[in-house]
């Protein structure tokens, strides 16, 4: 969601001469061409460098990649830099904390036949490195489960042992698709990727998505990555994974990116 922007107060303007608007206009038509052409310099003005809080609390973190993230990432220097008021920022100087990137989640494959283009390079580089990586699906209702994870198991191929069980990304449902249906499918996935790969999948939503469409088939036998932002906790209490900023900034990754806390074992 965006932010509320402040009301601007009204500049009080009194007998404007044709020079005057000339000058205006001209000044206007020159912020919009610059808007268009220098949009990463405007970015930065607007605090580029700094994102969203991290909530309270020991946990791990990690990010999660598609095509969509452009830029180097720096693999081997993934760090997660907060100030005092527990903000991300990406500047060593103004930080007060400094925690390692422990996991990624990477973007294999969409429905029956889109892969994510970058996913191989993502893919072999992460695995250069001690991260845990793990791949997602994005899962779409109106596909057969079963041809989706066949999507995703010929362009993953065989995964390692420390590396995290696949994720079904369920957020989105099609026009006259029941609940029933969704559900059907994706545990046509699920069972066929833990049959692959015997290991149970991880499930991926939204707080609200979850409690309106995902049935106990699957959110009491699987374990959950719930994303809510915003919150000191999301409003959902069975999660091993939340997600709970798309707006966060982390050493070693342009722009902004997703991130998630995991909580540690006991």
């Amino acid at each position: 969601m965006g932010k509320t922007r402040k009301r601007r107060r009204k500049a009080k303007i009194v007998r404007l001469g044709t020079e005057t608007i000339i000058i205006f206009v001209s000044a206007f038509v020159t912020a919009f061409v610059m808007a268009l052409v220098f949009p990463p310099l405007l970015r930065n003005v607007a605090g580029e460098d700094t994102g969203a809080k991290v909530p309270e609390g020991d946990f791990l973190f990690g990010i999660d990649i598609s095509h969509h993230n452009s830029g180097r990432i720096v693999w081997d220097s993934l760090r997660v830099m907060t100030d005092n008021r527990r903000r991300t920022v990406r500047s060593i100087e103004e930080a007060s904390e400094i925690k390692p990137v422990n996991f990624v989640f990477i973007k294999a494959t969409e429905g029956a036949l889109m892969r994510d283009p970058d996913f191989k390079t993502n893919w072999k580089d992460a695995g250069k490195t001690g991260l845990r990586r793990g791949a997602y699906h994005f899962f779409l209702s109106s596909k057969d489960g079963d041809i989706q994870a066949a999507n995703f198991i010929k362009a993953v191929g065989d995964i390692r042992a420390r590396d995290l069980p696949p994720v079904l990304d369920i957020e989105t449902i099609h026009k006259g698709c029941s609940k029933e249906l969704l559900n059907e499918r994706a545990l046509q996935w699920l069972r066929e990727i833990e049959k692959r790969y015997g290991r149970k999948p991880v499930v991926y939503s939204g707080a609200s998505f979850a409690k309106d469409y995902l049935l106990p088939a699957i959110t009491d036998n699987y374990e959950l990555w719930i994303a809510h932002y915003g919150k000191s906790s999301p409003a959902y209490d069975k999660w091993t994974y939340w997600q709970f900023t798309d707006r966060a900034v982390v050493f070693g990754v342009p722009g902004r990116v997703d991130l998630s806390v995991r909580k540690k074992a006991k």
